[in-house]
């Protein structure tokens, strides 16, 4: 299950270990579409990536930090620094195969 993070606590939550951070909106359809997916990953990679999701609507500020400019974007952190980035709506198969890069 993915945590919902805010301009408040994003800082604390993504800074150690690996995160995937899902940029999205709740008008946005392919947000909606990812939504099934992110939640499906989530527990295969529980203990190795943290998943997390930010609404750029109510947490512009972090949004604007990471220059999200279109949505849906999925950035992986590792320890707080971006490692990877993918914009747009993503297949379960995509999605594993860029996660098994960083688990």
């Amino acid at each position: 299950m993915a945590t919902l993070l805010n301009d408040g606590n994003f800082a604390q939550e993504t800074g150690t270990g690996t995160v995937l951070v899902d940029f999205f909106a709740e008008w946005c359809g392919p947000c909606k579409l990812l939504l099934p997916i992110f939640e499906e990953l989530a527990p295969e990679y529980e203990g190795k990536i943290k998943f997390v999701k930010v609404n750029v609507d109510e947490s512009a500020n972090t949004a604007q930090q990471f220059g999200v400019l279109s949505i849906p974007t999925l950035v992986v952190l590792k320890d707080g620094q971006e490692v990877d980035r993918m914009t747009g709506f993503q297949t379960a198969d995509v999605l594993r195969g860029k996660l098994g890069q960083h688990a």
